[in-house]
């Protein structure tokens, strides 16, 4: 009993195993390796909080933070009347972010439905989880994105943007162009001052939560700067009135294509510049390459005889001719070398103003065997041939003008009644003011000008008026364009019919045209037509593109409200019209 009470009051702390004494250099290790972990912790403190601050809160800051664009808005396009030709209205961006989508198979059918797209596209385009951004439709109108917005989509998101409208459609096309998706310029006007038109756009730094939310609005990093307007030389009265005539006058001729244009006689500004086949710039889904050229400046042809009344102004101003000088066209027929060129008529002897009056090619070619090729060829450069006409617009072509050295008499004798060189309508319609400004030329411009811009004088004065004399003829009863006739304006003008080339052989295809100004007292426009291949059994210039020079002038004249220098009597009878020769 009494050996038991001993063994109740031995200590705990006297049991063998507890009594086992362990080596010192364990505890000593242990908190050598405590005291490294304290360490390494503090270090990793500092290299977080001191060197990598800048950079986490980067790191952050991406998964709450962004900066949005805040578009810029583009600058209008005026007529020279303040006539809005293109301006930009508010639209929206439809995106998403494709892992944060979470759409029911309703809302996606119906999202497909709203934004026009398959919804197997739809799908597809969401499908990529690794993407963080992605358009589903660009430039939506208001409307339809507040549709979108309330199908409340999670991952889809709006973003602020602007579409560009053209309030006269296609009846601007060629001249104001059209901007892409992304609201660059891509024709006409749009490209050709696109820096000018687009501004700079701004942004902004933003807090959203996960659903794509703005929370907070930090800062404005850059405010936005919107385009500056255009005012255009373009009268929008006068440029539907042109194209309305040339979309009739394509039909009725069943013709391949048209191109017309309006010069202020007294500016050189372009007043309209119009051609068919034309596109609507709001409605861009299926162009073809025909409806997009601006036959007027990218389009060059053979003039024919609109060339012959500088021939023969050149010729009068060296004085080589007189205006009543007789020049022998009989038999109607000129050889020269191994090749011959012919008149429609046999004329016999026709004194200057007759060989304009009924476009003589033997008259025409005979006057200019006279004259020595450089002064043909520096007459032709300094009407701007063979060089692009510098009217601030994209595409606009120089022609082809040979180098004078070259010429054979042949070569010679063609290029004073339009063949062997070629030009655009632009430029044919530029070489007209000489003859419509007293024998300057003016400078071209497609934007809106103060006063009247100086000239380079070309022809004297006389020189200049007496052709314009004997174009009123060409363009009267007589000549080969009575139907260029306008009530109540005299008129001045030229015909020309010219062989179209397929591999290098002239085929019987046509290129008719027209070119003139009124009124021949004072000239306020000057118009030019030009109509390809006409298939409705007719194709001289006088008949086919003439009539609509008459209506054309006649409807600018009078939108400009110029005074009548004629009677307003019509011609009592449709006048046939002299066949030029081609």
């Amino acid at each position: 009993m009494k050996a038991r009470r001993t063994s109740r009051n031995v200590p705990f702390a006297a049991n063998p195993l507890l009594r086992v004494k362990l080596p010192a250099w364990r505890s000593q290790a242990m908190m050598l390796l405590v005291a490294i972990a304290f360490v390494a912790l503090t270090a990793r403190v500092v290299w977080l909080q001191v060197f990598t601050q800048d950079f986490l809160q980067q790191q952050g800051a991406m998964r709450y933070a962004r900066t949005i664009e805040l578009p810029a808005s583009r600058g209008k396009i005026f007529d020279r009347n303040g006539v809005v030709l293109a301006s930009s209205l508010p639209a929206r961006a439809v995106w998403a972010i494709p892992e944060q989508v979470e759409a029911t198979p309703r809302q996606l059918a119906a999202l497909a439905k709203l934004l026009g797209v398959g919804e197997r596209e739809l799908r597809r385009k969401l499908a990529d989880d690794d993407r963080t951004f992605v358009y589903l439709k660009r430039q939506v109108d208001a409307a339809l994105a507040d549709r979108v917005a309330a199908l409340q989509i999670p991952g889809i998101h709006l973003q602020r943007e602007y579409k560009r409208h053209y309030p006269q459609g296609e009846t601007v096309a060629h001249v104001v162009g059209f901007t892409n998706v992304e609201d660059v310029g891509q024709e006409g006007v749009e490209l050709a001052r696109n820096p000018e038109l687009a501004g700079r756009a701004g942004s902004r730094r933003v807090i959203r939560d996960r659903l794509g939310r703005v929370i907070e609005d930090v800062r404005a990093v850059r405010e936005p700067r919107n385009g500056h307007d255009l005012a255009l030389s373009i009268d929008s009265k006068i440029q539907f009135l042109a194209f309305d005539a040339l979309r009739d006058a394509v039909q009725l001729n069943k013709a391949k294509a048209g191109a017309a244009v309006v010069l202020d006689a007294r500016t050189g500004e372009i007043l309209a510049l119009t051609n068919w086949p034309t596109y609507n710039p709001n409605e861009r889904d299926r162009l073809t390459g025909a409806q997009l050229r601006n036959r007027v400046i990218t389009d060059t042809f053979e003039p024919g005889s609109t060339m012959k009344p500088f021939t023969i102004a050149l010729a009068l101003e060296l004085g080589e001719v007189k205006p009543s000088t007789v020049i022998q066209t009989a038999p109607g027929r000129l050889t020269i070398g191994s090749a011959t060129i012919g008149d429609v008529h046999a004329y016999g002897p026709l004194t200057v103003e007759q060989v304009l009056q009924k476009s003589s090619n033997v008259g025409t070619a005979k006057i200019a065997l006279g004259l020595p090729p450089q002064k043909m060829w520096e007459m032709y450069s300094a009407l701007g041939l063979g060089q692009a006409p510098q009217v601030g617009f994209p595409g606009a072509v120089a022609g082809r003008l040979r180098p004078y050295r070259g010429w054979r008499p042949i070569e010679q004798a063609t290029m004073s009644y339009g063949y062997g060189l070629s030009l655009s309508l632009l430029q044919l319609a530029r070489a007209y003011t000489v003859f419509a400004n007293d024998g300057e030329l003016l400078p071209l411009t497609m934007f809106k000008v103060d006063g009247e811009p100086a000239g380079q004088r070309v022809l004297s004065t006389a020189t200049a008026r007496a052709v314009r004399g004997m174009l009123e003829m060409a363009a009267g009863p007589g000549g080969t364009a009575p139907q260029a006739q306008i009530a109540g304006y005299r008129v001045a003008g030229k015909t020309g019919t010219a062989h179209k080339r397929d591999g290098g052989k002239y085929v019987n295809r046509y290129l008719s045209s027209f070119v003139g100004f009124a009124p021949a007292s004072d000239p306020r426009v000057v118009v030019a037509v030009m109509i390809d291949e006409p298939g409705a059994g007719k194709h001289y210039g006088g008949v086919v593109a003439a009539p609509v020079f008459a209506r054309v002038a006649g409807d600018s004249l009078r939108a400009l409200r110029v005074a009548p220098d004629a009677p307003m009597a019509k011609l009592a009878a449709p006048v046939e019209p002299a066949k030029e020769s081609m």
